[in-house]
């Protein structure tokens, strides 16, 4: 039972919560990502990381559907602890080093990456002005890079200096953490929120169509997905077996993608909010990953070590840098109260990608090599590019 607050009281700060939400996307982010930045020494191969992945956005996809029910009935920062047990336990499982422990790990922390965006989203929409929603979500999104850079940086090092499970221990000890921070901040947040009807897929899918600029949202965000997720999963054995770099160097390349990125969500929220258009800063986030993946796949092997920096840390500007202004729209189209219920619903389309995306990875590459895989992904990016500005020039007709 969620305990309200009396009407006169004054409404809690921002920021404490805003700090607590990207830290969750940033334990959830470190966990998701940690078997890919250890595969080259822990000898997880692309099939391996992609039934992982694979596993993990199903039942993200599937459990995205209890998260609007599960903030109602229990609070943004009950979920968010209930989140880091959850990346405890997948991690735990991680550590036995079998290729259906990792499966299994995948599966559990599906559970985690499901209500996570919902909880964010209902807390911090009802905290924050309109007005400043495009820069407070960009914020918190950055949570997605921050556990992923510091996955990049970090967890390799205790791979090779230690062993792979001492990098999921390292998540484990960051998840603890994560449970006393959000339990202690649970009272202050304590608000009742108006009662939400559950969304079967058929109803998500009609909120979603009912609006055009909503649908033409969620149908370029399932490549989008797709591109980020095998850039974070599969950048390391990329590197290591397509570029020629050692593991701690494949490491620190994706840590300057995902340093980029963070970069990325809070400078596309200023352009987003000075151009008073997202659609327009997500078309250009498209058509740059799109480049960016048809060179790196192409010509990666062969550029010069200054250009692969460069062509990267674009690469995770567009790639990882485009969700804070995408999750900022999807609150600007819903309706007042209802933040949680549509980024749900449009999220179901979203994780499309993410589920797709590994196994498509995962059949291409014995043919055609990472590099390959790349070029596919960055074509799918320019289609989703496409109907952003398809929809847009609609709009203005």
């Amino acid at each position: 039972m969620i305990d309200a607050k009396q009407a006169a009281a004054p409404a809690p700060p921002l920021w404490p919560a805003l700090v607590a939400m990207t830290a969750l996307q940033a334990l959830v982010s470190l966990a998701l990502f940690a078997p890919g930045t250890v595969a080259p020494r822990a000898g997880i191969s692309i099939e391996q990381l992609s039934l992982f992945s694979t596993a993990a956005f199903a039942i993200s996809l599937v459990s995205s559907f209890w998260g609007g029910t599960l903030v109602q009935r229990l609070g943004s920062l009950r979920v968010a602890a209930l989140c880091a047990v959850i990346v405890c336990v997948g991690m735990s499982l991680a550590t036995f080093g079998y290729a259906w422990a990792l499966l299994v790990a995948g599966l559990v922390l599906g559970l985690a990456a499901g209500p996570e965006t919902p909880a964010s989203a209902a807390l911090l929409g009802r905290l924050v002005q309109p007005d400043k929603r495009a820069m407070v979500f960009s914020i918190r999104q950055t949570g997605s890079q921050i556990g992923a850079m510091a996955g990049s940086l970090l967890l390799p090092p205790l791979a090779v200096g230690l062993a792979p499970n001492s990098a999921y221990a390292a998540v484990i000890a960051c998840a603890v953490i994560g449970f006393v921070g959000f339990e202690r901040l649970r009272p202050a947040y304590a608000i009742k929120s108006e009662p939400m009807p559950y969304l079967g897929l058929r109803e998500r899918l009609a909120l979603v169509s009912s609006d055009r600029r909503m649908a033409a949202l969620a149908v370029a965000s399932i490549p989008f997905s797709g591109m980020q997720v095998i850039l974070n999963t599969c950048y390391v054995s990329f590197g290591t077996v397509e570029l020629g770099l050692s593991h701690v160097e494949a490491g620190w390349l994706l840590a300057s993608a995902q340093g980029a990125g963070l970069i990325g969500r809070l400078g596309w929220g200023v352009v987003a909010t000075r151009l008073r258009s997202a659609r327009a800063v997500l078309v250009m986030a498209g058509v740059g990953m799109a480049v960016c993946a048809l060179l790196l796949g192409m010509f990666g092997a062969v550029m010069s070590t200054s250009l692969l920096i460069l062509l990267t840390v674009v690469f995770g500007l567009t790639a990882s840098g485009w969700n804070g202004v995408f999750i900022a729209e999807i609150a600007n189209l819903a309706k007042p109260g209802r933040v949680a219920e549509a980024t749900g619903a449009v999220l179901t389309i979203s994780f499309l990608g993410l589920v797709a995306a590994p196994p498509l990875v995962a059949a291409l590459t014995p043919r055609f090599g990472l590099g390959g895989s790349f070029v596919a992904l960055g074509v799918t990016a320019a289609a989703g590019a496409t109907v952003l500005l398809m929809e847009r020039s609609h709009a203005r007709n």
